[in-house]
């Protein structure tokens, strides 16, 4: 089905589309504008909405709003919003009544003309599935990058060409209920992460496996030989599986060989690229950019990759230089809502590093985060709900041998404190270890506000 037959077929249907956030309106805009009768259902009042509900009104959509926005949901069709679990009982009792439940990216999967590429794991899903799309734009092709990352594309699909390549970011919200599988699928790693939305870890994985089991045997998967999880997957793909390591020499795929990032197919092999090439800081990076390697090659130039690895500092909120001030680097990390993000960061530099962390617990383990912060912190500063279970992970740890840890009320006193106390070559960073979502609506706010008050300092 293509996009237009896709959109006749909710010709004289009713759509509830749940969230009115920003990545769903231009999905309720397109219903409106084809005569499509919708409902827009958000928990968020009329008054927390505020202009969106009387413009939306004004366009023809129904709202329903406020704490039984789920209540009584008797739509034909029903988007979710990606958080959103598919099991909750109101879409549970909806379905059974006789409502198909879908979201945007599902159906943008079954109407998207062009290949797609697709990237998950645990950590560096934004970066990777940034270094893909500017390694296929320099090289000529035109990319629609969405998903998790850059804007919402089903209503974009129909200017869409069929040799145009779509690059999407997806979660594990967004594969739950996935019955599609794009053309070049990469996982990034797995670790224990949303515990608390998904009953447990294997439904975690469950979730990210959708992103491979649905493939041809003419596609492609690549994975993290690294990562005991994702090493296990690539022996159950359906298609060709490309695996990248940091640690090994692979048969068939990207490795590292000293500071040389070599390709191995067929038994030939080239050197695309070294570490050198690479701007961005951080062992971490450097498998990012083996896994999108892997996912290109064949399909981009290894001088556009060295060329574009030369000159990328890298994406908002992921280890963001802030500024320099009196020789003390600040840098923004606010993507790291896990103790996996965090560990990655600290040992992206190679000084001891002053850190602030601390958020919304989300019911993972901590115990793995101690250590690490014994051996590569001088100054822990901690807020938010998890302050403690970070505290204890650190005190508790076999290496922790005295390091100071303050508690602050907000980052106001945690940038003042570490000002006070940072030294000339010192690094501070941000680098929770936890979700933004027990003061902030998600990560980039966190980060953009952490920023204003760095920017403030005089």
């Amino acid at each position: 089905m293509n996009f237009e037959e896709y959109l006749d077929s909710l010709q004289n249907k009713t759509v509830a589309v749940i969230g009115i956030g920003v990545s769903n309106q231009p999905l309720i805009k397109l219903l409106l504008d084809r005569g499509i009768a919708v409902t827009a259902c958000d928990k968020k009042d009329r008054e927390s909405l505020g202009i969106v509900a009387e413009q939306l009104e004004a366009n023809g959509c129904r709202l329903r709003l406020g704490e039984k926005y789920l209540d009584d949901l008797t739509e034909d069709v029903i988007f979710r919003t990606p958080g959103m679990r598919p099991d909750l009982p109101q879409l549970t009792a909806a379905v059974e009544r006789g409502s198909t439940l879908t979201s945007e990216m599902e159906v943008f999967f079954e109407v998207c003309p062009c290949p797609k590429i697709a990237v998950t794991g645990s950590d560096g899903k934004t970066t990777t599935t940034t270094i893909i799309a500017e390694f296929l734009k320099r090289a000529g092709k035109t990319v629609h990058l969405g998903g998790n990352i850059g804007h919402p594309l089903l209503a974009e699909t129909g200017k869409m060409k069929m040799d145009d390549i779509a690059v999407l970011e997806l979660s594990s919200f967004q594969l739950m209920t996935m019955t599609h599988s794009p053309h070049i699928a990469v996982v990034t790693n797995l670790a224990p992460n949303h515990l608390d939305v998904h009953k447990d870890f294997q439904e975690y994985i469950d979730a990210k496996e959708n992103i491979f089991i649905h493939q041809s045997v003419e596609d492609i998967a690549v994975f993290n030989a690294d990562n005991p999880y994702t090493l296990e997957e690539a022996s159950r793909t359906v298609g060709r599986a490309r695996l990248f390591s940091r640690q090994k020499a692979l048969e068939d795929g990207v490795f590292l060989r000293g500071d040389a990032i070599i390709a191995r197919h067929g038994g030939a092999e080239r050197q695309v690229m070294t570490t050198g090439d690479i701007k961005l800081p951080g062992v971490h990076n450097i498998e990012n950019y083996m896994a999108a390697i892997a996912a290109v090659d064949g399909l981009v130039s290894d001088e556009v990759i060295r060329d574009f690895a030369r000159e990328f500092g890298g994406v908002e909120h992921r280890i963001e230089l802030i500024r320099t001030r009196k020789g003390v680097r600040w840098y923004n990390d606010s993507i790291a809502s896990s103790p996996s993000r965090t560990i990655a960061g600290l040992k992206s530099f190679d000084e001891k590093v002053i850190l602030i962390a601390g958020g919304k617990d989300k019911g993972i383990s901590y115990e793995v985060l101690g250590p690490v912060v014994n051996d590569h912190v001088k100054l822990l500063i901690l807020c938010g709900s998890t302050a403690g279970v970070i505290r204890q992970s650190t005190e508790q740890a076999p290496n922790y041998n005295g390091l100071e840890i303050v508690d602050v009320a907000d980052y106001h006193q945690a940038v003042a404190l570490a000002d006070s106390r940072a030294q000339e070559g010192d690094v501070v960073i941000l680098s929770p270890a936890s979700t933004s979502f027990d003061r902030f609506a998600n990560f980039m706010e966190r980060g953009r506000v952490f920023k204003d008050i760095v920017n403030s300092l005089e």
